[in-house]
């Protein structure tokens, strides 16, 4: 069974940087597209970032320059580094793990952008 466990998420001013990392484990890491959803007060759940098991990214367009999402095979960890965070990141931040009929969650990881 995958298990995807996310931490380092918390309390940040605006203008400044957070990483987030996924922990995969319970399946072999490598095949699967990993993702950072997020989902804000009152809002659906929106895609954040995407990389392949080729290594191919994708960014929603309001992090486009901000965020860069990684991983690493070796340690079965996905990473989302972001920068320049804004107030209107603030959200829960979800790792997914997908692959051909398989779609896993994480229990998600609180971000708050405030002064």
């Amino acid at each position: 069974q995958v298990q995807l466990v996310e931490s380092g998420g918390g309390l940040v001013q605006p203008g400044g940087s957070l990483r987030l990392s996924c922990a995969f484990s319970g399946s072999s890491f490598a095949i699967y597209n990993m993702g950072w959803y997020r989902q804000a007060p009152g809002k659906q759940r929106e895609l954040v970032a995407r990389i392949s098991n080729g290594g191919t990214t994708t960014y929603a367009d309001s992090v486009k320059g901000r965020f860069t999402i990684s991983r690493d095979n070796t340690n079965d960890t996905a990473y989302l580094q972001m920068n320049s965070l804004k107030p209107e990141d603030t959200a829960v931040y979800y790792c997914n793990a997908a692959w051909v009929r398989w779609d896993y969650w994480g229990q998600g990881t609180q971000v708050t952008v405030s002064s």
